[in-house]
């Protein structure tokens, strides 16, 4: 089986964006390939972060995978910091790493716009990204279309690595592949940005019902639309596009048709989509509850999937140190 490797940051509760984007797919991938997948810690502090909440947001995002069907017995779930093998391989990957390629990136153009003084690590980012992959010689890599650059310039970094280090031809990191998921990009509520805790445009998946329904309410629809009475577009609709997600094909050819024909207002095709979300999502919320009671098991089962990931890592690093040169330590 091919190894997969991912990672998703500890924002806190898995929101439906972070489940239809890359959590359902895991769920999905656990069955077929070796997987890794890690709570990314480390990537979490690059920026302004709440340090007193972080241990916290890591077990909750933690739990998150877990209640969504992420089966500690088939894959390998670990936090990034628990691991330092990470952080040395950043180090030793930043030695291949060209600067312009890094000061590139869309997405450190991107947020480094708000910062008077930019932090290194913003910069460094996508290093760690390469290495988290490289680290376990990883072959897939599941990413939306915003990590694609990234994966890029680990395949870079891997060749560049590979052809400065690997005099015998054999390569020691292979160049890790893209598998692209069906919800390459779920947009926020507020039809305007990509869907982001920090944006405030989500719906968390242990959201309660009602609160699903209160979020849903103001969500953007057909700018188009402005009463009741006005055919809608659903091909223009976000609200319309979540159905394509939580509702059956029959439910999803009815709001098509009611929409274009006035028979419903917005308001209605997102009851309709509230319930169906709250079908879809009640057993991962009685399963989080469930874990959110014993956080002793889900710190158990990170324990032990650090373990397992050392294991490997510490070989990758150990082959790493020996093609750089370096001074084998006495055992």
């Amino acid at each position: 089986m091919a190894r997969i490797f991912s990672g998703i940051q500890p924002s806190g509760e898995l929101h439906i964006g972070n489940w239809l984007g890359a959590v359902r797919n895991w769920v999905t991938l656990q069955e077929q390939h070796e997987c890794i997948f890690c709570v990314v810690d480390l990537h979490a502090i690059t920026g302004k972060y709440d340090a007193a909440s972080l241990a916290r947001r890591t077990t909750e995002m933690a739990t998150g995978l877990l209640a969504s069907g992420v089966d500690p017995d088939r894959v390998t779930l670990f936090a990034q910091s628990h691991v330092p093998e990470h952080t040395e391989l950043m180090w030793l990957l930043n030695t291949v790493t060209p600067l312009g390629e890094l000061e590139r990136m869309t997405q450190f153009k991107d947020k480094s716009t708000g910062y008077e003084s930019i932090p290194a690590g913003l910069l460094n980012y996508p290093i760690l990204m390469a290495a988290d992959i490289l680290l376990y010689r990883a072959e897939l890599v599941p990413v939306g279309e915003d990590q694609v650059q990234h994966l890029e310039l680990a395949r870079e970094v891997a060749r560049r690595w590979n052809a400065q280090f690997c005099t015998d031809g054999e390569p020691l990191f292979p160049e890790p592949k893209p598998l692209h998921t069906e919800a390459r990009r779920i947009m926020g509520l507020d039809g305007d940005a990509k869907m982001s805790k920090s944006k405030g445009n989500t719906i968390a998946l242990l959201d309660e019902p009602d609160v699903v329904l209160a979020k849903l309410r103001p969500a953007k629809t057909d700018p188009q639309r402005l009463r009741r009475t006005d055919p809608g577009r659903p091909e223009v609709c976000n609200v319309f596009a979540l159905h394509r997600y939580f509702s059956d094909a029959e439910t999803v050819a009815h709001v098509d048709a009611q929409c274009r024909s006035a028979g419903w207002g917005c308001i209605e095709c997102k009851t309709v989509l509230a319930d169906r979300m709250n079908a879809t999502l009640a057993p991962i919320r009685e399963r989080a509850a469930e874990l959110a009671a014993h956080p002793e098991r889900v710190h158990e089962i990170l324990h032990d999937g650090a373990a397992k990931a050392r294991r490997i890592a510490r070989e990758t690093i150990a082959l790493v140190r020996e093609r750089m040169g370096f001074l084998a330590e006495r055992s």
